[in-house]
């Protein structure tokens, strides 16, 4: 891993254990992806996505989608495709990194995805106002997690390089979290190097 990568897998590790320390990398991942965020859209494999496809594949559709660390919105632009009638929140911490997603969002969805500044570990939004909560490569908040996610909703993770994402959380430690916030029925998914894994809450 490159110092940058080894910097995500300390913070996610750290933040994942103890998430009031957030606080101590936050300005400096908001940093990080501001400056990647011209060339975000180059790192990005052509399979980076394939495992978050056939997790999406095994839900219901969705009414409003939340797509927290969207990026430059690749994401959330491939759940508007797979659902049509829905909504889709994408929230980032670098506003970079939301100005290339604004800009590069298909005339076909724009009606239905706008991308919003915000910390996902301290959401703006009412409890239970997604349906879905997806995660590509993304530090999870599980209490934030349980709180804006709609009874009987779902979360996705998705991983694009398996064990070896910067930004990686075992599906031990999710099922364990996720479990003590009232999710259930837990299923994973692996397509070439990518693995996801989907949640529902009672």
């Amino acid at each position: 891993m490159t110092l940058g990568q080894r910097f995500a897998r300390l913070a996610t590790d750290v933040s994942v254990r103890r998430p009031g320390l957030w606080r101590l990398f936050r300005p400096v991942v908001r940093r990080q992806f501001d400056r990647m965020a011209p060339v975000w859209g180059q790192m990005r494999s052509e399979d980076a996505f394939d495992s978050l496809k056939v997790a999406l594949g095994a839900l219901e559709p969705p009414r409003r989608t939340l797509d927290l660390g969207t990026g430059t919105g690749q994401a959330a632009f491939v759940i508007a495709e797979r659902f049509p009638a829905t909504e889709v929140v994408g929230v980032d911490l670098s506003p970079e990194m939301l100005a290339r997603a604004r800009s590069a969002t298909p005339a076909q969805v724009a009606d239905r995805v706008r991308f919003e500044l915000a910390d996902a570990s301290k959401l703006p939004y009412e409890d239970g106002a997604f349906d879905l909560v997806t995660l590509a490569n993304m530090i999870p908040f599980f209490d934030e997690l349980g709180r804006v996610t709609a009874p009987g909703g779902s979360v996705v993770f998705s991983f694009s390089g398996g064990a070896e994402t910067p930004i990686y959380v075992p599906f031990e430690r999710l099922r364990s979290e996720l479990g003590r916030r009232g999710f259930t029925e837990f299923a994973d998914f692996s397509v070439g190097r990518g693995t996801s894994l989907v949640a529902k809450k009672r």
